[in-house]
């Protein structure tokens, strides 16, 4: 009755008595098969020695005895091939039991780690990462045109002020002598004044741009 109480054995456990068993068969049936072979090579040895004295009727019985000796034989190495048959199969559902077991661990494992993740939070953490690279990139945008109409600007004066001064040195007249000072300071703060507008639109752009996307 204390056997019927008594808590099931885990299959790892049940596997390895049995392998346990089969190895001890095994190495049972490779003994015996040693022997045969042992007292097959005697009775050749007699069958020999008593052919030679033309002793025929033990030859006859001694070859009885090799032929039952060799049957033997072929059944204990045909029972040792079986058992190694079921010790392979029993070692194919021990693997199978262990993979089965690193399954359940790594299912544990993933169950436990999709509890902890917030789906919504995930969600909203990447809303607010391309928020922020949008901005990123059209804050980088706006700076690069700027940059590019500073550039832009600075090249065409410089080009204008060589064409300009090119062509009073090919007509022999000097710049500070000709054009008077205070009319020219004239025309350079008219110069500056359009390209300080110009700057006041591109900050205005890129203000607007972010407040939209803050909103």
């Amino acid at each position: 009755m204390g056997n019927l109480f008594a808590p099931a054995k885990p299959l790892k456990e049940i596997i390895r008595e049995n392998q346990r068993l089969l190895k001890k068969s095994i190495r049972e049936l490779e003994k015996e098969i040693r022997q045969l072979e042992t007292n097959e090579k005697k009775l050749i040895a007699d069958i020999k020695k008593s052919a030679k004295a033309n002793q025929m009727s033990a030859v006859k019985i001694m070859a009885r005895d090799l032929v039952r000796t060799r049957n033997f034989t072929t059944r204990f190495i045909e029972m040792k091939t079986h058992l190694n048959a079921v010790s392979l199969k029993l070692q194919t559902i021990k693997s199978h039991d262990a993979m089965a077991q690193a399954m359940k661990g790594v299912t544990k494992a993933l169950t436990k780690l999709n509890n902890k993740i917030s789906l919504p939070g995930i969600q909203k953490i990447m809303a607010e990462f391309m928020k922020e690279n949008e901005r990123a990139e059209i804050s980088e945008e706006i700076i690069g045109d700027a940059i590019d109409d500073a550039m832009t600007e600075e090249n065409s004066e410089a080009e204008e002020n060589a064409i300009v001064g090119q062509v009073l040195d090919e007509l022999g007249i000097n710049l500070s002598e000709s054009v008077p000072a205070a009319p020219g300071s004239k025309v350079q703060v008219a110069e500056e004044a359009p390209a300080e507008g110009k700057k006041d639109n591109i900050m205005a752009e890129m203000e607007a741009r972010l407040n939209n996307l803050n909103n």
